[in-house]
């Protein structure tokens, strides 16, 4: 009964070392195979010429959906952001870039806001258009109401004035004889009468 004992205890510690062995062998092997110095990242880079978006003051430029201000903005590109570009507009102005998320996954950036890597890009014809959500329409009822004519009106004649008569004066008092002797000493002669006359009265009154 003892040997027996001791041969089951046997089988057992034989049985719980290859059960071991079996679990540890495999984790061994992957600690084994890790690497002990970091693997290069690779990154993949676009093909073809490249629109990089300039640092400045302008920190956001828009994207939009055409070759000019009166297109729609389907997006923004923020400073030192690179996309392919595919094209260019007839003048140059503007650069047709790739741009996923909206669209035909391309948009218009403005070419001084970016700088582009050497290459040749296709002029490409840009799309129709935006059409005005609405015009603007102007009542003639309304308009005509602002609206005022000048009625012509006769401008006063000019009637040139009667000519300016100048008056002449004549010494009423000095006249007939008198006018023919000299004005001092017809004064002088009413002086001598007078003193003549005074004189011939005082001797009467004696």
């Amino acid at each position: 009964m003892r040997g027996r004992l001791i041969l089951i205890s046997m089988v057992l510690l034989v049985a719980g070392v290859v059960f071991l062995t079996s679990e540890i062998s495999p984790v061994t092997a992957s600690v084994s195979q890790q690497p002990t110095v970091p693997l290069p990242t690779v990154t993949s880079t676009p093909g073809g010429p490249v629109v990089t978006v300039i640092s400045g003051e302008e920190q956001l430029v828009s994207v939009r959906s055409g070759p000019g201000v009166f297109y729609d903005k389907i997006g923004v590109l923020l400073a030192g952001q690179q996309l392919p570009a595919k094209g260019r507009s007839e003048g140059g102005d503007w650069i047709l870039v790739e741009y996923p998320g909206v669209a035909g996954s391309v948009g218009w950036v403005y070419a001084p806001f970016v700088s582009l890597t050497p290459g040749h890009l296709p002029i490409v014809e840009p799309p129709p258009k935006p059409t005005a959500l609405y015009t603007a329409t102007i009542d003639p009822t309304l308009a005509a109401q602002f609206i005022s004519t000048a009625e012509p009106t006769r401008l006063p004649t000019y009637t040139q004035a009667a000519p300016l008569v100048i008056p002449t004066y004549t010494d009423a008092s000095v006249g007939g004889i008198i006018s023919k002797f000299p004005m001092g000493l017809v004064i002088i002669a009413i002086a001598a009468a007078g003193i003549l006359l005074g004189l011939f009265s005082l001797a009467q009154s004696r």
